[in-house]
């Protein structure tokens, strides 16, 4: 955006700045800064990812399949990285009620912020711990991903321990 603002200030300038006898080339000047403006804004619309390039993964507990939309962050690159390699089982003990946590056997790059889950939020405890939530808590979490259609998920995760497999999709 400071590149469109930059060269709506050139146009001010060259417009301004030329006299009555330089009108030809005013007017050549403002075409090409028209033209560049016009570049910058279909870069910048180009640019923003659409919902098609957001990367997505498997959530597999026992039978049932979810999929959950990532999110751009280091500590996904690091899990991704994880799961090219192979998928990534954690044995989730339920915690009060709302939530599951297992460990993850490493540690991923944190950052954290004060977070409201909510239920088919994935996100990392500790650097090392992958919490999936089936209600809602606040705490300070690194957010990893959302499930996007949450059609049995409480069910799926019932109300005992179990095991979650996390793979690309």
């Amino acid at each position: 955006m400071s590149k469109l603002v930059a060269m709506a200030l050139l146009l001010c300038v060259l417009v301004c700045g030329c006299s009555d006898t330089q009108e030809g080339s005013a007017d050549s000047a403002v075409s090409e800064v028209t033209a560049s403006i016009n570049a910058v804004e279909e870069e910048s619309v180009a640019s923003v990812p659409d919902e098609e390039e957001a990367l997505h993964m498997k959530v597999q507990i026992g039978g049932s399949v979810f999929t959950a939309t990532l999110e751009e962050n280091e500590a996904v690159n690091a899990l991704v990285a994880m799961m090219e390699e192979a998928p990534v089982v954690i044995e989730m003990n339920d915690y009060s009620g709302f939530e599951k946590v297992g460990p993850l056997g490493t540690s991923l790059p944190t950052s954290d912020s004060r977070t409201m889950t909510q239920a088919g939020d994935i996100v990392l405890y500790n650097g090392n711990q992958i919490v999936i939530f089936y209600g809602s808590n606040s705490w300070s979490y690194t957010r990893l991903g959302h499930i996007d259609d949450l059609t049995g998920w409480e069910e799926a995760l019932g109300g005992g321990d179990v095991t979650v497999t996390f793979s690309l999709e």
